[in-house]
C-alpha cells in the first residue's frame, strides 16, 4: 500500500509539472489563436515560425534572447570556470567562505537581483540596453557555473597537475592540457545551464533592460500577455525549446554515465 501511495504520489506530481507543457506542444499543431479551442491539425504555426511569417517584434525578441544567452553564457563560463580554479586552491577556511559566498545569490531571488543591478546601473550613469543585459544575466549566471565546475575540481586527482610540472610544463600549459580537460564536462554543464538559465529569465531582464524598446522572449511575452492574449507562434516556439533543452539534458546525462563506466572500469 504504501508502494502504490508512493507510486501514485510521485505520477501526479509529474502530470502537474508536464501536464501545461503538454497541452502547449499539442495545441502547437492547431491553427486557433485561443488555446484550448482545437479547429484541426495543422502546421501552420511552425511554417510561420520557420518561414517570416511571425511579428516583427516576436523575431527580434527571439534574436534578442539569443545573442544575450550566448554572449552571457559564454563570458559567464570563462569567469565561473577561472573562479572555480581560484576557489579550489584556497586554504580551506577561505575555500568555504568563498563558496557560501557564491551561494548566496543562487537563493536570492531574481526580483531583488533585477532591483539591485537596475539601482547600481543608475547611480553609475551607465544607459541601459543590450550591455546592462548582458552584464546582469553574467552576474547571476557565473555562480552557477561555478557550482558545476567545483565538483569536478574536487574529485580531480591533485597530484596530476603537480605531476605536470614537474615533467617541465608550465603552470599555463598544465592549466591548459591538465585541468582544463579534466574540468571539461563541468565547465560544459555550466554553460548549457548559464544558457537555459538566461533564456528563462524575466525579473532580471526587465530591470535592466531600460526604455529602448529592447524586448527578450520572456518580456515580449508579459507585454503580449497584458494586452489579452498570446501571440499563437508561441505555442511551437515553447515546444522547441523544451525539446531542445529535453534532448541536451539526455544527452549530458547519458554523456556522464559513460564517463562514470570508464572511471570504474579504470579503476
Amino acid at each position: 500500500m504504501k508502494k502504490l501511495i508512493a507510486k501514485g504520489y510521485l505520477w501526479l506530481l509529474l502530470a502537474l509539472l508536464y501536464t501545461p507543457i503538454a497541452i502547449i506542444a499539442i495545441f502547437s499543431f492547431t491553427e486557433t489563436k485561443v488555446l484550448g479551442n482545437w479547429t484541426g491539425f495543422s502546421l501552420k504555426l511552425y511554417t510561420n515560425l520557420f518561414s517570416g511569417g511571425m511579428s516583427g517584434s516576436l523575431v527580434s525578441a527571439i534574436q534578442n534572447t539569443i545573442v544575450i544567452a550566448l554572449s552571457a553564457s559564454s563570458i559567464a563560463t570563462v569567469l565561473g570556470s577561472i573562479a572555480a580554479i581560484g576557489i579550489y586552491n584556497m586554504r580551506s577556511k577561505s575555500r568555504k567562505a568563498i563558496s557560501f559566498l557564491n551561494n548566496i545569490p543562487l537563493i536570492n531571488p531574481d526580483i531583488i537581483t533585477g532591483i539591485s543591478l537596475f539601482l547600481l546601473f543608475v547611480w553609475l550613469g551607465v544607459s541601459q540596453g543590450y550591455t546592462t543585459v548582458i552584464l546582469a544575466h553574467v552576474v547571476f549566471c557565473t555562480p552557477y557555473v561555478v557550482l558545476s565546475v567545483m565538483p569536478r575540481l574536487t574529485s580531480m586527482n591533485p597530484n596530476i597537475y603537480e605531476a605536470a610540472l614537474d615533467l617541465g610544463a608550465t603552470p599555463f600549459q598544465a592549466l591548459r592540457k591538465v585541468i582544463i580537460p579534466e574540468i571539461k564536462p563541468g565547465i560544459i554543464s555550466g554553460f548549457i545551464l548559464s544558457f537555459t538559465l538566461s533564456i528563462d529569465d524575466f525579473a532580471v531582464s526587465l530591470f535592466t533592460k531600460g526604455n529602448i524598446g529592447l524586448e527578450t522572449l520572456s518580456t515580449f511575452i508579459y507585454s503580449d500577455a497584458r494586452k489579452g492574449g498570446l501571440t499563437p507562434e508561441l505555442r511551437p516556439l515553447s515546444t522547441i525549446i523544451f525539446v531542445t533543452v529535453l534532448l541536451l539534458l539526455l544527452v549530458i546525462n547519458r554523456r556522464s554515465e559513460k564517463q562514470a563506466k570508464v572511471a570504474t572500469r579504470g579503476k
